[in-house]
């Protein structure tokens, strides 16, 4: 998947199949990074996608 790709619903929804989409949440909110990635690989998604999801947390710093 390239950016251009990226369907963060997709991401969503796999986070939310294994009951952790607040956590996910929250790790968003508070920028932790490494708790958001282990979220992602928790919920199988793969590494293509979690760099995309990163990199999107980085240009947000702090805008939501």
């Amino acid at each position: 998947m390239d950016e251009s790709d990226f369907e963060g619903t997709e991401v969503l929804e796999q986070i939310a199949a294994i009951g952790k989409l607040d956590d996910f949440f929250e790790a968003i909110d508070s920028d932790d990074f490494s708790r958001a990635v282990s979220l992602m690989k928790k919920a199988q998604i793969d590494s293509e996608t979690i760099e995309i999801v990163v990199r999107k947390m980085k240009e947000a710093d702090g805008r939501h």
